[in-house]
């Protein structure tokens, strides 16, 4: 038992090391909020909203990993029954109705009731019932084509290198101010996890629908998958360092040990199954204490956890359990192979670890010295030259602002403004700083 502690803790630190402690990871997501804040605010009249989303936005800064964008009309807006319409002014606002009668759990058809939107929402409908519907596929080719012509379409986004190096992915989706009806039974299951306060806030900010249909629904090109990806950033901020660094982990697990040596094509499970499993775990409260002492425990958790959903053939969405994440490609043979690949795993035990690069040397090193004492302090862990250098590395990363004319800087300047009334921390202080 004492070995594991210490493995633990080795690992922890292990961790801290490549993802970020505390502190980084703070910092991290307060730079990019405050950011976005200022593009966002009302002040700048943009007729558009955008968002960093995925494993970047929530602090992660993986070699390799790609930037997620996602960006909405700030002037169309889904509606999920008709008498959500009283809360709009339809002369400036576009309606947007989800039809989810013929759709799969977690997707929906987008239909336009009263025929209005921009000239680039009506060039990508399709006559429908009677009605006229915003196709997906149609949506994805028209928001490409005024992108960048070199970016190639996967999934509900578009994508290509900035430089020449660094990976982008860009969604163009549609926003709802209200939770979806789906999805309130999760509210109910939050007993524990989140604490209420989160609960509120993600479910008073509602949803996005991005350009994807269900591989096995009616209307593939058309219909439109429900996206929690601004819940998911909330639920991963009110996550411990600990929790955090075992999603890390289970990242690593899947590049490093899951996926090593598989074509790009038998890749079946993706970091999107790997979040869902430690959010159901936190929830569920399977392992009661999340600390440095246990990571591995926790990771041990969420693998079986892992293991159950592949052998079931069911992976339930964290929002809507209902929408099964397996069911167009975790089946038949690729199910069997992937199974009998992680319980070959699962029977090695913990020690499996130690085919990972990344983290083997820190289990190595409690094996070789089982009396070493192990610090998991973060202030021991990183020096301040260290975390200054990270800090001011995102601030240069972040700060740039395009089209600068003398109207734009007045405009950002009573953004600032704005912003100053808010209760900020010591990064998003710098960060505007630093802008103004």
């Amino acid at each position: 038992r004492m070995a594991v502690r210490s493995i633990s803790e080795s690992v922890y630190v292990g961790m801290c090391l490549k993802m970020g402690t505390p502190q980084q990871v703070a910092s991290r997501r307060d730079i990019v909020d405050i950011k976005e804040m200022l593009e966002n605010n009302e002040m700048m009249k943009n007729p558009s909203r955008v968002m960093l989303s995925g494993s970047h936005r929530e602090g992660f800064r993986l070699h390799g990993s790609d930037q997620d964008t996602m960006y909405w009309r700030n002037d169309h807006r889904v509606i999920w029954d008709f008498s959500q319409v009283q809360f709009y002014n339809t002369q400036e606002d576009v309606v947007i109705l989800c039809d989810s009668s013929e759709s799969p759990p977690g997707f929906t058809l987008l239909w336009l009731p009263l025929k209005r939107a921009n000239s680039k929402v009506i060039s990508a409908c399709v006559r429908m019932h009677g009605g006229l519907y915003i196709s997906s596929s149609k949506y994805r080719v028209v928001m490409r084509s005024i992108n960048r012509h070199s970016s190639t379409i996967h999934g509900p986004c578009s994508g290509g290198l900035y430089y020449g190096v660094l990976e982008y992915d860009e969604a163009h989706c549609f926003v709802s101010d209200f939770w979806p009806p789906s999805a309130s039974s999760w509210i109910d299951r939050c007993q524990l996890w989140p604490p209420p306060h989160v609960v509120n806030d993600i479910v008073r900010n509602g949803c996005h629908f991005v350009a994807i249909g269900h591989k096995l629904g009616y209307h593939l090109d058309n219909e439109w998958r429900v996206s929690f990806s601004q819940a998911e950033y909330k639920l991963v901020c009110s996550m411990n360092h600990t929790q955090f660094l075992t999603y890390g982990l289970l990242k690593l697990f899947l590049k490093e040990i899951i996926n090593k040596g598989l074509r790009d094509e038998d890749k079946v499970l993706c970091s999107y199954h790997m979040k869902t499993t430690v959010f159901w775990a936190i929830q569920q409260n399977t392992q009661p204490h999340w600390r440095p002492q246990n990571i591995l425990g926790g990771f041990w958790v969420c693998f079986k956890l892992l293991l159950k959903w592949v052998y079931e053939g069911v992976c339930p969405n964290f929002f809507i359990p209902e929408n099964n994440m397996f069911l167009s490609n975790i089946y038949g043979e690729a199910q069997k192979t992937l199974f009998t690949r992680l319980y070959r795993l699962y029977k090695t035990g913990i020690t499996l670890l130690l085919h990972s690069p990344s983290i083997s040397s820190y289990i190595t090193n409690v094996l070789c010295n089982p009396r070493l004492a192990i610090c998991t302090d973060e202030l021991i862990l990183m020096s301040e030259v260290e975390l200054d250098e990270d800090i001011f590395g995102e601030i240069y990363e972040n700060d740039a602002i395009y089209k600068l004319d003398i109207h734009i800087c007045e405009k950002y300047l009573h953004a600032v403004e704005q912003l100053l009334s808010l209760p900020l921390t010591q990064y998003h202080i710098v960060m505007l700083q630093k802008l103004t």
